[in-house]
């Protein structure tokens, strides 16, 4: 049986990767003893909050023939990569507690690493979504994504530096 998805459930799962990570970020910042590493961790729950506000005013732009239209996905494949790729993976969008990756005795630079994988894998995510959204239904909202994410690997790498 095959599958239908459109631009608009892209752009859902990519809010909710979003959503996750601030969670994430503000868990682990209440953790953090130190005053500038809880400062840089709600920066980084700042910055998902402002990529979570872009993502949802995409929603809201797409429009006519992008939302209406789906991408079909005959053999279920797209299917069984977005499900290898969310679950337990890029902050889960299975709902789980984005917060429970933390077991309380990382260092910043571990969840600053953890933040990085994090981002890689969202951007694997959208490259994988990419192909299997057609360019007449909203495939380049995917570049946008993935360019985001990529100004978020940047920030992050420098700030292990």
């Amino acid at each position: 049986m095959g599958v239908r998805f459109n631009i608009d459930e892209v752009l859902a799962m990519a809010a909710q990767i979003e959503r996750n990570g601030g969670t994430f970020y503000r868990a682990a910042a209440a953790g953090e003893s130190s005053p500038e590493g809880k400062d840089l961790l709600l920066k980084i729950a700042e910055q998902e909050d402002c990529h979570l506000a872009l993502f949802e005013r995409m929603r809201e732009q797409v429009s006519g023939p992008e939302v209406e239209l789906t991408a079909f996905d005959p053999y279920g494949e797209a299917v069984l990569y977005l499900k290898a790729m969310a679950d337990g993976h890029v902050f889960d969008l299975r709902g789980d507690d984005p917060t429970k990756i933390l077991k309380g005795d990382e260092t910043l630079e571990d969840i600053i690493r953890i933040a990085l994988q994090a981002e890689k894998d969202s951007i694997a995510f959208f490259v994988g979504l990419k192909d299997l959204i057609p360019a007449n239904m909203g495939n380049e909202k995917i570049d946008d994504l993935i360019r985001e994410e990529m100004i978020h690997i940047r920030w992050l790498n420098d700030q292990l530096s």
